[in-house]
C-alpha cells in the first residue's frame, strides 16, 4: 500500500465560476487559475500522483501549456485515475478537506463527494469531503481572498488473481 498527500490553493477573483470537486457553487467570486482552478480536484490529483511516485499536477499538466487553459479539472482527474490503473494500482480511499472562509460549503459537500466518487469510479463510502473555515484569521483564506484544499489517499496494487 502507498499513501499520497496533496495540497492546492487558488485566489478568489471576479468573473470566474467557483468550482470545487467538480461542483459549481453559487458565489460572487470564483477561483482564479489556468484551468478551472478546482483546488479540491487539484489536491486529489496531487495526492494520487504522489502515491504513485509520479510528481505533481504541474509536471503532467503545466500551466504554460495553452491546451489546459480553462480545462475542467475533472478531466485531469480522470486521466490521473487512468494512470493509476495503468501502473497497476487501485484507489482504496480518499479523504479531503477544503479550507474556506466563504461561501458556506456544507450544503455542497455531498454533491462533491458523489462527483469525485463518480469520476474516480469508486464507491461513495471510499471518498470523504469536509470543510474547515479560516476562522477569520488574518491570512488570505480568513480574509476571503483564497480557498485551499488538502487530500490524502491510499492506493494498493491490483491483485492479479
Amino acid at each position: 500500500m502507498r499513501v499520497g498527500l496533496g495540497y492546492d490553493i487558488h485566489p478568489l477573483g471576479p468573473n470566474r465560476k467557483l468550482i470545487l470537486g467538480g461542483v459549481e457553487i453559487p458565489h460572487t467570486q470564483g477561483l482564479v487559475g489556468h484551468s478551472d482552478a478546482d483546488a479540491l480536484a487539484h489536491a486529489v490529483c496531487d495526492a494520487m500522483l504522489g502515491a504513485m511516485g509520479e510528481g505533481d499536477l504541474g509536471k503532467h499538466y503545466p500551466s504554460s501549456d495553452p491546451k489546459y487553459k480553462n480545462i475542467s479539472s475533472l478531466l485531469l482527474l480522470e486521466e490521473v485515475n487512468g494512470l493509476l490503473g495503468k501502473k497497476g494500482y487501485r484507489l482504496v480511499n480518499l479523504d479531503t478537506v477544503i479550507i474556506a472562509q466563504a461561501p458556506r460549503l456544507g450544503p455542497h459537500l455531498a454533491a462533491m463527494q458523489a462527483r469525485l466518487a463518480e469520476v474516480l469510479k469508486i464507491e461513495l463510502g471510499q471518498v470523504n469531503v469536509k470543510v474547515k473555515s479560516g476562522e477569520g484569521l488574518d491570512d488570505a483564506i480568513g480574509r476571503e481572498e483564497a480557498i485551499a484544499a488538502q487530500a490524502i489517499c491510499l492506493i494498493e496494487p491490483v491483485s492479479k488473481s
